[in-house]
């Protein structure tokens, strides 16, 4: 990991271990920017705050409270905050328990359903295109250097 996170760190692109167990790793590969970015929103904020996070801390302390929140024993949803979900759809599966949702894809939908599937259909392409590219022989690295 710290091999691939060192050639992926000179793309702009973070690795960051979330927790492992059970000999798998749980991974969020994001670029630093955007997420400071994302989570400098005042509503995305308020919510981590909410949530008992550090947001008066950087994007490491938030990650940090978000690994120790995964190793405790209530799943986190607020995790969608961190993967970029509308802050709408985040609140709305807390709210209602993931049910009555709009439309259900990569994530339950409770806010925009038209923009939320417009989404969805781009990220199946992104991800169609990946799973070929690594079919045809290529590695991750080869596949994020294009990115």
């Amino acid at each position: 990991l710290s091999h691939y996170a060192d050639l992926l760190s000179r793309r702009g692109i973070r690795l960051y271990v979330l927790g492992a167990r059970r000999g798998r790793t749980l991974l969020l590969i994001f670029r630093p920017r955007r997420l400071d970015c994302w989570l400098a929103q005042p509503k995305v904020r308020e919510m981590l705050d909410r949530a008992g996070y550090p947001v008066s801390r950087d994007t490491e302390a938030m990650l940090a409270h978000l690994r120790r929140r995964l190793q405790g024993g209530e799943f986190p949803h607020e995790i969608g905050l961190f993967l970029g979900y509308p802050i709408e759809d985040v609140v709305g599966f807390i709210r209602y328990s993931g049910r009555g949702c709009k439309l259900s894809g990569y994530w339950k939908v409770y806010g925009d359903a038209e923009a939320a599937s417009r989404l969805f259909d781009r990220l199946s392409r992104v991800c169609h295109a990946v799973t070929k590219r690594v079919e045809q022989g290529e590695t991750l690295l080869e596949v994020f250097a294009a990115a």
